[in-house]
């Protein structure tokens, strides 16, 4: 029996104005759904049902008094009918008093009030939607929650499982420049250096006589064990602060031998603690020098 395929998520955001219904959609975005702002509710059927890639990714519709043709009685009937969908409303909040902060910080004037002070306009905006807030499936209340805050909060309620941002493990070498990119830098300098090893040398750290010749230090396998634990640790503290990239970096002089063997290995670790890492190697394809290895040794007498 073929199992039925899940319908396409459709998720109207509305709410207050000045709530944080942008960073809503801007988070959505990220989690890679298809999203629109101040949507006219006559175009809304259209949007969903006008393309095809509209069908297979979640939207995120917001909708509140800006948009043309907004009735909050009648809309949570009109997303609902809308048909091949798995339709919701988030409703997203925020207590008076950190509304008008908002709109004091921000110099800008409530939609439904823009010739009298914000608060007149906060009222008149609570009473209009209080039916919508009523029948929303999700109520987000933003007045004490930073934009990370939020983001977290909706990759809860809404993020499909195993969603992760974007994890890159990389290497370089410091003779040709430090890692520009990286969050996280690891110098693995302190390792023996393959580059002395003739037939070493014409090899990287992607083949495995360069990685069991480091194996033999002692260094190789702790290094291994805490970088790996730290990062395990560590990374979804990044994702929980908002970021969707992380770049963990491992540096070794000429950027062929130790730092990919670093990265390799700590990749595989994280991989079986279900993480799922990109691998780049900056400098693998540069040739081996014996100058730059020479300067580094007679610098840090490796």
């Amino acid at each position: 029996m073929t199992k039925a395929r899940p319908k396409p998520r459709l998720l109207l955001v509305t709410g207050m104005s000045g709530a944080g219904k942008s960073t809503v959609l801007d988070a959505l975005e990220d989690m890679g759904w298809d999203i629109v702002d101040n949507l006219p509710a006559d175009l809304l059927d259209g949007f969903v049902n006008g393309g095809a890639e509209c069908r297979i990714a979640p939207a995120a519709v917001a909708m509140d008094v800006r948009s043309r043709g907004f009735d909050p009685e009648a809309l949570p009937g009109l997303i609902g009918a809308i048909p091949g969908v798995d339709a919701q409303i988030l409703y997203v909040d925020c207590s008076e008093q950190e509304l008008l902060r908002r709109y004091d910080e921000t110099r800008r004037r409530h939609p439904l009030a823009p010739d009298r002070p914000a608060e007149d306009g906060i009222a008149r905006e609570r009473d209009l939607t209080a039916s919508l807030r009523k029948a929303a499936d999700s109520l987000i209340d933003t007045t004490d929650l930073s934009p990370a805050d939020i983001r977290e909060e909706l990759v809860r309620r809404f993020g499909e499982p195993g969603d992760q941002p974007v994890l890159t493990i990389t290497s370089f070498g410091f003779a040709r420049g430090v890692s520009r990119t990286a969050d996280l830098m690891f110098d693995v300098r302190f390792l023996p250096n393959p580059h002395w090893d003739e037939q070493l040398r014409p090899l990287t750290g992607a083949d495995q006589a360069v990685r069991d010749y480091l194996a033999r230090d002692p260094a190789w396998s702790a290094m291994v064990e805490r970088t790996v634990s730290l990062l395990i640790d560590w990374i979804p503290r990044y994702w929980a602060a908002g970021k969707n990239y992380v770049t963990v970096a491992f540096g070794c002089t000429g950027g062929r031998h130790r730092s990919v063997a670093a990265a390799e290995a700590i990749a595989e670790r994280l991989r079986q603690s279900g993480f799922a890492p990109n691998v780049r190697h900056r400098d693998l394809a540069s040739p081996p020098r014996d100058a730059i290895e020479r300067q580094a040794a007679a610098r840090t007498n490796e």
